[in-house]
């Protein structure tokens, strides 16, 4: 099996307070691979460590076996990265946007004006391509962020969250968009707590709580004949709330 990326051992404190402890994660090359977890479970520290946006206190990071940290400019040239809370530059139009994005790559220009059409195009963003991206809105911003993210055709596509906040139009281009990505052989790793949307998407999952891995292969395995939802309550040890407490909710209060 052909890793695009593997940690040992990774490690993150802030404070007295462990956030990722010891991970163990690997992702085989070519598959659109999920990162599912609870709140708080660790998930985008790890993302932030592998795509070098966040130092390790310990342990490895590798993509296509190269090291995160001893190689980063390496390593940042092969993957594209979407965080959750995307900062852009929202003076200019998304069509500057991409162009500065593919500049800033070392793409030639006549080359990065040709990638920009066609993803504006299969964004569905061509209409508003000379809008600024201020005015974009939630579903738009994750569209133009996705499309720089690819436009350097990166061997790695990390996502945070890409769902978020995005409506049903949006939120199935952006599926057609990584599915085709990840036809042509390379690798989609995306974190998300939605597992219907994950069991639909993915083929490999990671399930984290608590700072590690706790289960981890091709979802079928992880699944192991359950809902990806049931077997993640099993997983992460779900504690029962509602049954005590609260009487007072749904009562009249006059």
């Amino acid at each position: 099996m052909t890793q695009a990326v593997r940690t040992e051992g990774l490690f993150k404190r802030f404070g007295q307070q462990v956030a990722v402890a010891g991970v163990n994660f690997t992702v085989p090359a070519g598959s659109f691979a999920g990162l599912v977890g609870p709140n708080g479970a660790g998930k985008t520290t790890t993302l932030s460590m592998i795509t070098g946006l966040l130092r390790p206190d310990g342990g490895l990071a590798e993509v296509g076996g190269v090291d995160v940290w001893r190689d980063p400019v390496q390593v940042k040239a092969r993957i594209g990265v979407l965080p959750e809370g995307l900062r852009l530059f929202e003076r200019l139009s998304g069509r500057e946007l991409l162009h500065y994005n593919g500049r800033l790559r070392g793409i030639p220009k006549a080359e990065v004006e040709r990638r920009a059409e066609e993803l504006l195009r299969v964004m569905d963003l061509t209409g508003s391509a000379d809008k600024l991206v201020v005015d974009y809105s939630t579903g738009m911003r994750k569209k133009i962020g996705l499309a720089a993210a690819l436009l350097h055709n990166p061997a790695v596509l990390f996502l945070d969250e890409p769902f978020e906040g995005v409506d049903p139009v949006s939120a199935n281009i952006l599926t057609e968009v990584l599915q085709r990505y990840t036809a042509s052989g390379s690798t989609v790793i995306f974190s998300s707590h939605v597992m219907e949307l994950v069991e639909r998407l993915c083929d490999w999952v990671s399930v984290m709580s608590g700072g590690t891995i706790v289960a981890q292969g091709p979802i079928d395995e992880v699944r192991a004949g359950r809902s990806l939802n049931q077997a993640f309550l099993d997983l992460v040890g779900v504690r029962q709330g509602g049954e005590e407490g609260l009487t007072w909710l749904g009562s009249s209060s006059h």
